[in-house]
């Protein structure tokens, strides 16, 4: 049994801690509106953004003179997964998520026969890829120093992405990251970024006719990179709310989690003071009673 002495130095350990988990709580809460807030209102243009992409995408699909982007390579053998995780841990269970999507969607296209390659954005998702696909693991891009990743990171991101493609590295690319739903629910999500997926149905094209000036080819030409850098910068801020978020549920369970243990700690202690009162108490009286 442990020594008051030893229960004494552990409740106050775990008080130690629990005022940082309550403090981290706190500030992951005052940082999930702001990050909240900007998440939600990147996401109506980047619909907008996309319907408007699949109008001009369903006029050019298949034309020898639609740009690259959008036509592809005419191939889908070459995978490249671009993963975005968050830098810091204390989150729950959030990046262990992404990385499990991520995994999964590897694993069904090397069961395809196809290859697979990872770009990571962010540190958390490196060493748990790495263990499971030692050598499928490209580039990275680090987003640890910059304070808030935002759409300049983006542009990097898709820029290195675009060049990876022109190159010739590979066919296709989708972009797994975290859809934020509140606090307590984080959605991880895998979306086709290149070749720019074309409309399926009438419905998803508006249903208008529109003629454009200048040409559809041309609006494409300058609007699928702004469009690639769009949904990686939903993604960046997606992945800033969905960190937030984690971390105030997770150090709020370790907060109450702390507290359970002090509870139990201290009664813990005070039986084993009683315990050692009671012992003396008898010692006394014993050694009372021989004289």
């Amino acid at each position: 049994m442990a020594s008051l002495k030893e229960l004494k130095g552990r409740i106050n350990s775990v008080k130690s801690t629990q005022k940082i988990t309550k403090a981290k709580q706190m500030v992951a809460a005052a940082k999930l509106r702001k990050a909240q807030a900007a998440a939600e209102a990147a996401r109506p243009y980047a619909t907008r953004l996309a319907a408007v992409m699949a109008s001009l995408a369903g006029k050019v699909a298949g034309q020898d003179n639609a740009p690259k982007l959008l036509r592809g390579t005419g191939s889908d053998q070459r995978h490249l997964l671009v993963v975005v995780n968050t830098d810091k841990g204390l989150c729950g269970g959030l990046n262990s998520n992404i990385v499990r999507a991520a995994v999964a969607k590897a694993r069904e296209l090397m069961a395809a026969g196809k290859t697979v390659e990872f770009y990571l954005v962010g540190r958390k998702g490196r060493a748990p890829i790495r263990r499971v696909y030692p050598n499928a693991v490209g580039a990275n891009f680090d987003t640890s120093t910059v304070r808030e990743p935002g759409f300049a990171e983006a542009e990097a991101i898709a820029s290195e992405v675009i060049g990876m493609f022109d190159a010739g590295k590979f066919d296709v690319a989708h972009l797994i990251y975290p859809i934020f739903r509140s606090a307590l629910v984080q959605e991880p999500t895998v979306q086709q970024i290149v070749p720019v997926p074309a409309p399926t149905t009438a419905a998803e094209t508006g249903g208008a006719v529109v003629e454009y000036e200048p040409s559809e080819e041309e609006i494409l030409e300058e609007l699928l990179p702004r469009y690639l850098k769009t949904q990686i910068f939903g993604a960046l801020l997606e992945v800033a709310a969905s960190e937030q978020g984690a971390s105030m549920t997770a150090m709020d369970n370790a907060t109450r989690n702390a507290g359970d243990l002090i509870n139990k700690l201290t009664i813990q202690y005070n039986r084993s003071r009683q315990a050692a009162i009671t012992t003396e108490l008898i010692e006394i009286i014993a050694g009372a009673e021989a004289l």
